[in-house]
């Protein structure tokens, strides 16, 4: 297993996904307000039904670089 952190891996997808996750969780968050629905969360194990008018207990502001993603084409 390589134990290198994340956001020095050489492959620009995977060194952002963090950061792309992190957004995935807010966008869910301003859902699951609009909506009304409880936002589950696994912690320790145990699932959690959070109100999706409570505050994120730890409030990201990710916002994905702009990065060279190398010719895809």
């Amino acid at each position: 297993m390589n134990k290198q952190p994340i956001e020095q891996a050489h492959d620009a997808d995977i060194r952002l996904s963090s950061a792309a996750l992190q957004r995935a969780a807010l966008r869910a968050r301003e859902l699951a307000i609009k909506t009304g629905t409880a936002i589950v969360v696994n912690r320790d194990g145990k699932l959690e039904y959070l109100a999706p008018e409570a505050p994120p207990a730890e409030t990201f502001h990710a916002q994905e670089p702009s990065g060279d993603y190398g010719d895809k084409a």
